[in-house]
């Protein structure tokens, strides 16, 4: 993510919290910001190195595990189950939205997608099954253009 796309990410979280009023406590706006600072997944360890560097005192790791439960739950940022990682999400959709992450197995590069036949062909596939999904997040590992290229 760049510079750019990060702010974008960071002011679109914030306006969803606003008008959802949503309470973003210092600690939870601390690690959106970083997640959509870095522009690449972390994992809750990393992330307490991250706050370390900037606050100079250490947090605990339920600290950060809370503000993650909340983020998560706010669907203000993703967790890629296959790494246990964390990202900011770039977009603003729909908690139930069907997402597909496309991981790059070389750089650790992440791009978040969706797309209208995706969510279409999902929906069918579970109304087929009778099925009910809470949450629903794909993980594609593979290698980027820039890494494919190399």
């Amino acid at each position: 993510m760049s510079g750019s796309d990060s702010r974008s990410a960071l002011e679109a979280a914030l306006a969803s919290c606003r008008s959802r009023g949503l309470s973003l406590t210092p600690g939870r706006q601390r690690i959106l910001e970083i997640l959509a600072r870095e522009g690449r997944p972390l994992g809750a360890y990393d992330l307490i190195e991250k706050v370390a560097e900037e606050t100079g005192k250490r947090p605990a790791p339920i600290s950060i595990y809370r503000a993650l439960d909340f983020l998560l739950e706010n669907s203000l940022v993703h967790r890629l189950a296959s790494r246990n990682m964390y990202l900011a999400c770039g977009h603003a959709h729909e908690a139930r939205e069907p997402i597909v992450f496309l991981i790059c197995e070389h750089c650790g590069g992440v791009v978040e997608a969706t797309s209208e036949d995706f969510r279409g062909s999902l929906a069918g596939l579970a109304a087929e099954a009778r099925f009910a999904p809470r949450a629903t997040m794909m993980e594609v590992s593979g290698r980027c253009e820039a890494c494919a290229g190399a």
